[in-house]
């Protein structure tokens, strides 16, 4: 009795067994009644629009896996980073040291060639986010770029423009925060690699809940891992602090329940958003107190 009830079966087939089950409402369907949606696979019913199925009338709106709005162009938020990133690249290799010493992260004021540069711990709370969207080297915004153009659009499909951008930001955050925790005061950082460290996690957590292959991601998370602690001038701290408000975040905006759903998302970024904060008073506080 109870190895049948563990067996999921299709909802319209009860005769067979099936592992896939419907992005939108996650009910077992086999492989007959499976449609193919940008993101996995979905029943007849949600497919259908106007079907008198006594759903809600948003219910027949085409939805993303999170219950994000479907987009024409899934690339779109995608793009918009990148063209930033590569802009502000630009910009500070017209402009040189002035400008990058006043968007890069430093945790308290220290002395540079061009006169003192103050930092977080002085006030200066945009470096935690300005800096995620600063390179200097041509090697290291063509790395990062490389990784957001992969990862990017099918998260974007995944779970809709908005809480795509929330995820990158939020990852971004999460990684400064930590690195202005742990690093030396006086250290520098710059780079879009905690955001992107942030959709490896994100992408693991997608993978995982499709029922794809995790090898791939696996391996590739773990190669970049071990430049993380090998390569000199990383800060590792950036790529764990994004790594771990990736994961979370993207946890919660695909495993959260649909009668929650709004609440579980929301509250889980405000979460992730408050210890970010709780973080950075606590280490502004310690380097001034």
């Amino acid at each position: 009795m109870d190895q049948h009830q563990s067996v999921a079966t299709c909802y319209r087939h009860p005769d067979r067994e099936t592992g896939i089950r419907c992005t939108r409402c996650e009910r077992p369907i086999c492989t007959d009644c499976m449609i193919t949606a940008s993101v996995g696979f979905q029943c007849p019913e949600c497919v259908r629009s106007g079907s008198g199925t006594g759903h809600a009338p948003d219910a027949n709106r085409p939805r993303t896996l999170a219950g994000g709005t479907v987009a024409a162009d899934p690339r779109l938020v995608t793009k918009i980073l990148l063209g930033i990133n590569v802009a502000l690249f630009v910009a500070v290799q017209a402009a040189g040291d002035r400008l990058l010493d006043g968007l890069l992260l430093f945790g308290r004021a220290t002395t540079e060639p061009l006169g003192p540069v103050e930092g977080v711990a002085e006030g200066q709370w945009w470096r935690l986010l300005t800096s995620a969207f600063l390179h200097e080297e041509i090697w290291h915004i063509a790395m990062n770029m490389l990784a957001l153009w992969f990862l990017g659009p099918p998260l974007e499909s995944a779970l809709g423009r908005a809480r795509f951008l929330t995820l990158y930001l939020l990852s971004a955050l999460g990684g400064s925060a930590l690195t202005y925790l742990v690093a030396a005061p006086a250290q520098a950082s710059l780079g879009a690699s905690g955001a992107i460290f942030g959709l490896f996690g994100a992408t693991a957590v997608l993978v995982r809940r499709l029922r794809y292959d995790m090898r791939p991601i696996v391996v590739l998370l773990a190669i970049n891992l071990v430049f993380t602690f090998t390569w000199a001038n990383i800060a590792w701290e950036a790529h764990i602090g994004g790594l771990v408000a990736g994961a979370l975040i993207a946890y919660a905006m695909v495993h959260a329940p649909r009668e929650r759903r709004t609440l579980v998302q929301y509250g889980t970024c405000a979460a992730v958003l408050l210890v970010i904060l709780a973080v950075c008073v606590l280490r502004t506080l310690a380097l001034t107190g």
